[in-house]
């Protein structure tokens, strides 16, 4: 019987996205997004029961895919593509589009795409066991949910800073391609309380948790750029010019809320090295 146990967690997470699915579509995107996030507390915890109880097979891998599939491939989907619409485009159906700059709001309907093959690699590759290579799919999805929370909490801060249909656009597209990526990004999952092996992940809860208490949610919706941006640092001798390119691509867009992504994710990097340094 508590074979079945983990796998029945992971069938309330495809519930809990099936079910934001259908609350989006009848316009309750902020209970869509609590949905979404209820989801990832049952991604956590089926795992974490077939680890308590010694019961990790094959066909729970295989069902954990499949619902991530569900609540954060297709669902960010969802949540972008009515953030952008609901930008300037509410007064048109599902497939009308007024202008040409309409269809921006069909761009994040790559990510299910994207985020199917993701997840058929992940399953596939041996190397992603402590880390990730490529953006992990909760964490897209998480990116999602927080915009929807800052428009719901925060909306003057969102129109300024995410408001224009084609830039969030262009986030699903890039986070889309991020997706499937060799990128190593560090895990958001602990495997032990120790510093070693989990200082940047310390770091990273202590900024979000910083920025929420001094500037609200309006610093969440930049938790998932910091956690990007600090997993690609170790690799801007390697990147280099793409490195530095998103950087430089970010204040354009974002012009000076972009220093609100950044700054955060040097002085985490920063802390890290520095103790890392010390420990030697």
């Amino acid at each position: 019987m508590k074979k079945h146990i983990p796998n029945l967690i992971t069938c309330m997470n495809v519930t809990s996205g099936t079910v934001a699915i259908y609350a989006a579509f009848h316009g309750h995107l902020y209970l869509a997004a609590w949905l979404v996030i209820l989801a990832m507390v049952f991604d956590f915890f089926d795992g974490f029961a077939a680890r308590l109880l010694h019961v990790k097979s094959e066909m729970g891998k295989e069902l954990d895919s499949l619902a991530d599939m569900v609540s954060f491939g297709v669902m960010p989907s969802v949540m972008a593509f009515f953030l952008i619409r609901d930008l300037g485009y509410s007064g048109g159906g599902l497939f009308t589009v007024n202008s040409w700059q309409g269809a921006f709001m069909y761009v994040p309907f790559l990510v299910p795409a994207f985020s199917a093959y993701r997840l058929a690699k992940f399953n596939l590759d041996v190397r992603q066991t402590h880390s990730f290579i490529g953006l992990p799919t909760p964490s897209n999805a998480l990116f999602w949910v927080m915009l929807v929370f800052t428009r719901y909490y925060q909306e003057e801060f969102f129109t300024a800073m995410w408001g224009k249909p084609w830039l969030l656009a262009l986030f699903a597209l890039v986070l889309a391609i991020l997706l499937i990526c060799e990128i190593p990004m560090f895990s958001l999952k602990l495997t032990s309380f120790s510093w070693n092996g989990n200082a940047l992940l310390y770091c990273f809860l202590g900024a979000v948790i910083i920025g929420f208490v001094v500037w609200g949610v309006k610093a969440l919706s930049c938790m998932i750029p910091v956690y990007i941006l600090i997993s690609c640092y170790d690799f801007k001798r390697v990147w280099n010019w793409r490195f530095w390119g998103i950087l430089v691509v970010l204040f354009l867009l974002l012009n000076w809320a972009a220093a609100f992504i950044v700054f955060p994710a040097y002085l985490i990097v920063l802390i890290v090295k520095l103790t890392a340094r010390a420990d030697q």
